[in-house]
């Protein structure tokens, strides 16, 4: 998450944990007036439209009051979905042995984007077990987006 994500996330997490949500994560895109916030909210049951309307009541709420963000820009609350994005380490060690996309934000030897099977965290790194039968080990400062990706 960028610097902007973890503030926000820092100030809405209180409110949505009194909801009975997870803060999944937050993503903020700038695009001028075509900015885009997006809020992924989860529970031991999964959330439904009613959820996500329920917290983006509450998260207008905060953010009105707090004002983080200059400007015009969408807010949008999510369910994290079946290719669930991955932010922090907690996130990786939790689905270790589930198959995830990570890409980079600067390539390693040339490639940026990488598949394979989750299988921990170790000193702040994220270990990856490639479909290639090899294994990479990709730090978390430098990922720039994760998620699941399930085989269909």
């Amino acid at each position: 998450m960028g610097q902007q994500a973890v503030k926000i996330g820092a100030m809405i997490e209180p409110s949505l944990d009194a909801l009975g949500y997870e803060l999944v994560g937050v993503e903020y895109t700038a695009q001028g007036k075509h900015s885009l916030l997006r809020i992924y909210i989860d529970t031991e049951e999964g959330v439904d439209v009613n959820d996500c309307q329920k917290a983006s009541q509450q998260i207008s709420g905060v953010l009105d009051v707090e004002e983080p963000l200059s400007g015009q820009y969408t807010l949008e609350v999510s369910s994290p979905g079946i290719e669930r994005p991955l932010f922090t380490a907690a996130h990786f060690e939790r689905f270790a042995g589930e198959r995830a996309e990570v890409r980079m934000h600067t390539p390693i030897d040339g490639q940026r984007k990488f598949v394979g099977q989750l299988a921990g965290v170790e000193d702040n790194k994220v270990l990856l077990n490639l479909e290639n039968e090899e294994s990479i080990s990709l730090s978390l400062v430098d990922i720039d987006k994760a998620k699941l990706k399930p085989e269909w």
